[in-house]
């Protein structure tokens, strides 16, 4: 209701309806906006036209409209004079105004044409359109444009890929700080033998250091959201570890299948182990795919946790046609030697830290076992990574 936020809405909003109203000339085709011609209002200057659209809840569209929080987010940021700022969803522009008077140039990625509207014409009567370069594509597909830091309220569909879009991808950032849905915040800052720590936590810790910041009412949104969010902030390390990321990735994605059980008995089921041994003898015919580049792309989103269906049995498709059941045996065997030498087979993935699993993953493939599938090309490899 809106009797009951602690801050004053703008009439541009019509809460009962869910609907953005606003003023725009005739050139940004605000027929389009609607699906339909919209009628002038009596009162509008000539040349201009009153327009609205609904926001649509299942895309995300959801605007924080609370003043005092868009301050409190520039503030975590630490936006610089000097800085371009990557602003990914900026929406109708409530917080691009602001940034736009704390830094040098926004960079503002936006897919809904509507949207995109509204946020040119605003920055138009502000008298900042020098300052903004709006890119009206999908924020998972463009490629980003050079950049100091990263602002973003992300929708929650998107928010794991990406996530992994900016700490795994090619661009150099000195921090992200993004507003996320309350409860996958408490997932990405969940530290080992936590209830939330899972395979995103890990795979975005290897690089970059995750800090909170503050949670923010479901009542700041418009329309209202079921949830409330948090500001996080990720920071890129200067310095990781020397492993290769795609066999990292393909590894954590492994032990985090089902991340409270023990990985003696992850590493004992029969389908696991075949393709484990499948990508373990194609990496030893193809030596190259394990030293291949760093950046090269696979899925971290948190979905896997608890998730997966265990089937015991294999499948014709994961045993190599060369295989026989002895191979897989000794293979077995070999795998929970190495398990026992470090004291990990009764241990559970969610309780270890990266370090231990750097440690588990070097012994590993020093024994020649491996677990990227050197079969997949590239490309695909890349799309899993937006799964």
């Amino acid at each position: 209701m809106l009797t009951s936020r602690r801050f004053q809405l703008p009439k541009l909003y019509d809460v009962s309806r869910g609907l953005y109203r606003c003023t725009l000339p005739f050139h940004f085709h605000v027929g389009r906006l609607r699906g339909k011609q919209a009628s002038a209002s009596d009162d509008s200057p000539e040349g201009e036209k009153e327009i609205e659209f609904r926001l649509h809840k299942s895309k995300g569209q959801h605007l924080l409209v609370n003043p005092r929080v868009l301050d409190n987010i520039l503030r975590e940021a630490d936006v610089r004079r000097t800085d371009t700022v990557l602003e990914i969803g900026p929406g109708t522009g409530n917080l691009t105004l602001k940034l736009l008077e704390a830094c040098r140039r926004v960079v503002a990625v936006e897919i809904d044409r509507r949207m995109v509207a509204v946020l040119l014409q605003r920055v138009a009567d502000h008298g900042s359109q020098q300052k903004l370069t709006v890119i009206q594509k999908d924020a998972l597909k463009v490629e980003f444009p050079q950049f100091d830091i990263v602002v973003a309220n992300i929708p929650y569909g998107i928010s794991s890929p990406l996530i992994f879009k900016l700490v795994y991808g090619e661009s150099r950032f000195r921090s992200a700080t993004l507003l996320l849905q309350h409860e996958f915040a408490k997932r990405l800052l969940a530290n080992p033998g936590e209830s939330e720590y899972n395979r995103l936590a890990a795979n975005v810790k290897l690089v970059a250091d995750v800090t909170p910041g503050f949670k923010v009412s479901k009542r700041d949104f418009l329309p209202i959201p079921k949830v409330d969010s948090s500001v996080v902030t990720i920071r890129p390390k200067a310095q990781i570890p020397d492993v290769n990321i795609a066999e990292w990735l393909a590894f954590t994605r492994t032990c985090f299948g089902k991340k409270n059980k023990t990985l003696g008995a992850t590493f004992k089921q029969k389908r696991k182990l075949a393709e484990i041994f499948r990508t373990s003898m194609e990496n030893e015919m193809n030596k190259e795919c394990s030293v291949d580049g760093y950046r090269d792309n696979q899925n971290i989103s948190d979905k896997d946790d608890s998730s997966e269906e265990d089937t015991e049995e294999p499948t014709e498709d994961c045993l190599p046609a060369h295989a026989v059941e002895s191979e897989i045996s000794l293979f077995r065997e070999k795998i929970i030697r190495v398990l026992r030498s470090c004291g990990f087979e009764d241990k559970r993935p969610s309780k270890l830290s990266n370090g231990n699993l750097l440690h588990l993953l070097e012994l590993l493939n020093d024994a020649g076992v491996y677990f990227r599938d050197c079969r997949k090309p590239q490309a695909e490899n890349h799309a899993n990574a937006m799964l």
